[in-house]
């Protein structure tokens, strides 16, 4: 299995790559893998969540026991991978009544520094945002989630930053401007292009939002670090993805804030809305 070499992410301790065993989970891998290998060899974990119904399980027993022999294969596809790449990796699967449940409780059993996952294929935005097995994990996560969407590509060249000025915002600037303080050669940035994109909703708002990437432009000036502040008016979903297909960008940092209950989860916020549309991987930063 090729990887794409690039130092975009950082150092980690520990990442958590998640799979369904569809072809939607393989730039997910790619990344998994691939930021493992570059970033300081940390442990990482390849989970699958095998969603089962008990009563099902009483009368299909041995059907059960072949999917997870299967998903047990598929698993072990993905290590051999890792391991051409010297990149350790336990592999781990699980039967559960809510996949979601057990992502979150496997990566916290392992101080997951971020979760890695793919993205379906989808039909409609509506239907993308309700009863999403992504979502919930974002939404729950104890660590920053990255989403990679099937044939996603992650070269470390452009890097869009999306901000409104909120402390969730604030956790996002310092990942995006570590990331560009890592990814480096001879101690010049590699990454040809930042970018920090504020979008207000009304043009009475678009003098707030240039303050809010003004602040970024400062912050990373003050490391060095030259970022294109970029201040629309529009649809905040829209424009972030807009500008990202434009701007041809290999990740987008976003920040979201926790929340306490599914009714909440599966309202639609921005970054749900980013994660499920982009052309590109998308990291949600929880602050």
């Amino acid at each position: 299995m090729a990887v794409h070499k690039t130092d975009f992410m950082g150092r980690f301790k520990s990442i958590f790559l998640c799979t369904d065993g569809s072809d939607y989970s393989s730039g997910a891998i790619h990344a998994a893998i691939n930021i493992a290998r570059e970033c300081g060899r940390p442990r990482l974990t390849v989970f699958r969540a095998l969603e089962f119904n008990p009563e099902f399980e009483t009368g299909g027993a041995r059907f059960a026991e072949e999917i997870e022999l299967q998903a047990r294969e598929h698993l072990e596809m993905i290590r051999e991978a890792a391991a051409e790449n010297d990149v350790e990796c336990e592999a781990v699967v699980r039967r559960t009544t809510e996949p979601w449940k057990a992502i979150i409780e496997e990566a916290k059993k392992r101080n997951a520094d971020m979760i890695v996952m793919g993205r379906r294929g989808m039909t409609g935005l509506r239907k993308i945002l309700i009863g999403s097995q992504t979502s919930k994990v974002i939404a729950y996560s104890p660590c920053s989630i990255l989403v990679v969407p099937k044939d996603a590509v992650m070269k470390g060249k452009t890097l869009l930053l999306a901000t409104d000025g909120s402390k969730y915002s604030e956790a996002a600037e310092m990942a995006a401007l570590n990331m560009c303080s890592r990814c480096t050669e001879e101690g010049v940035c590699i990454i040809k292009d930042f970018i920090a994109l504020s979008v207000a909703k009304t043009d009475a708002l678009l003098n707030e939002a240039k303050a809010n990437v003004e602040k970024v432009k400062g912050d990373a000036e003050k490391r060095g670090i030259k970022a294109e502040p970029l201040a629309r008016v529009g649809r905040p979903y829209e424009t972030i993805l807009k500008t990202a297909e434009e701007r041809n960008a290999d990740l987008i940092v976003m920040g979201t804030h926790s929340r306490t209950g599914i009714d909440r989860v599966l309202m639609g916020s921005v970054a749900e809305r980013v994660v499920a549309l982009s052309h590109c991987a998308v990291l949600v930063v929880k602050a």
